[in-house]
């Protein structure tokens, strides 16, 4: 593949957009369903870990798990958390439900006054168009967790357009793992191939999916970077329909992306077959130095196409460089160590082992037809 071509990498500070880098945890679980820690713990833990943004979102799979689900008691409890926990301008409480299907998948359920369970919404065969029937009628902001993991893979990403909108996230990170190659080896596309080419233009999240008690203090796990106009529960919404967010495993990392001048999670008029690409990262003070490598991901089968990489050290700047663009296609920006040993399922996917461990995945920009 190609080597991204250079063209400016400095530690010069991004132009100010207005947005706050908010660094949150946005998949959670507690006693309430089949977590460890009481519900009344989980969001003064996640503050007191430096967290900005923290969801509760206990699971609903309803009768058939009966010691594992949320019921109407404890959802109206954890709202009574949450409300109580946040705080606007200095930490964000999130109440939401995991809808829980064993064979269909799991999905995040964020900022509703509502809860349904996957037997209120069909059988197991009609279990997906059923619950976006009910997610139709609210307004609530919804995201597809540990894709690829359940076989039936949400019903192979069934597309709806109602919800395009506010189905906002893809789990990239889920706990310490590397979504992006979920199912590859046994001959399924991975899960961000599969979701995009569906028609979803979801933002990349990475979330701890903690089921233990010291929510937010355990390393290595995932965790997502939202650019939000305020600290407040409007300004968390307003981050994640507009996809401003990245995925992560580190802490105190930064990341952001623009191509052509868009922004990450945006769609981008197609302006030729190079694209400008700038992204801004930064580090904690030990990762100064150390090198990274950046790759530029598009449609690829199983796994996205390595169309570009450039190797640079973290400088706590902005890089600038072009990349090969397609028409009609989708972007994905990933950076990783290469001094981390790759996913073990990455061992035979061209432009993956020698790139080491995922670090950071930035939102999709989606290209335009011209016109």
């Amino acid at each position: 593949m190609p080597d991204a071509l250079l063209i400016t990498e400095g530690d010069d500070e991004p132009p100010a957009r207005g947005e706050l880098l908010l660094h949150a945890d946005l998949h959670n679980h507690t006693r309430l369903s089949d977590g460890a820690g009481w519900a009344g713990e989980a969001f003064a833990s996640m503050r007191a870990a430096g967290l900005d943004v923290a969801a509760v979102t206990d699971h609903a799979y309803g009768p058939c798990e009966p010691a594992k689900t949320i019921d109407d008691e404890g959802w109206r409890r954890l709202g009574k958390l949450a409300d109580a926990a946040d705080e606007p301008g200095a930490f964000v409480a999130l109440r939401g439900f995991e809808w829980s299907s064993t064979t269909l998948g799991h999905m995040n359920v964020w900022g509703g006054d509502r809860w349904v369970e996957p037997l209120q919404t069909g059988g197991a065969g009609t279990a997906i168009p059923a619950f976006y029937e009910w997610l139709a009628a609210g307004d609530e902001l919804v995201g597809f967790n540990h894709p690829g993991r359940e076989p039936g893979r949400f019903g192979r990403f069934r597309y709806d357009p109602r919800l395009a909108r506010r189905l906002v996230a893809l789990e990239m990170f889920n706990r310490d793992e590397d979504y992006l190659f979920e199912g590859v080896d046994g001959g399924e596309l991975s899960p961000l191939v599969a979701c995009l080419d569906a028609g979803w233009r979801v933002g990349l999240a990475g979330v701890t999916d903690e089921h233990r008690e010291g929510w937010g203090f355990h390393a290595g796990l995932g965790r997502t970077g939202l650019w939000a106009p305020s600290r407040t529960r409007d300004g968390v919404r307003a981050a994640m329909l507009g996809r401003r967010m990245f995925a992560t495993r580190e802490r105190g990392l930064r990341a952001d992306a623009r191509l052509n001048g868009a922004a990450m999670g945006r769609h981008v008029r197609y302006q030729g077959r190079i694209a400008r690409i700038e992204l801004d990262f930064a580090a904690p003070d030990e990762w100064l130095g150390h090198p990274l490598r950046l790759q530029v991901l598009q449609r690829g089968e199983p796994v996205p196409e390595v169309v570009a990489e450039h190797d640079f050290r973290v400088s706590g700047g902005t890089l600038r460089l072009r990349a090969p663009l397609r028409e009609g296609d989708w972007t994905v920006l990933r950076v990783t160590d290469p001094a981390r040993p790759a996913d073990p399922r990455a061992a035979d996917l061209p432009g993956y082992r020698s790139a080491g461990h995922a670090v950071a995945y930035c939102s999709p920009f989606f290209t335009s037809p011209r016109g």
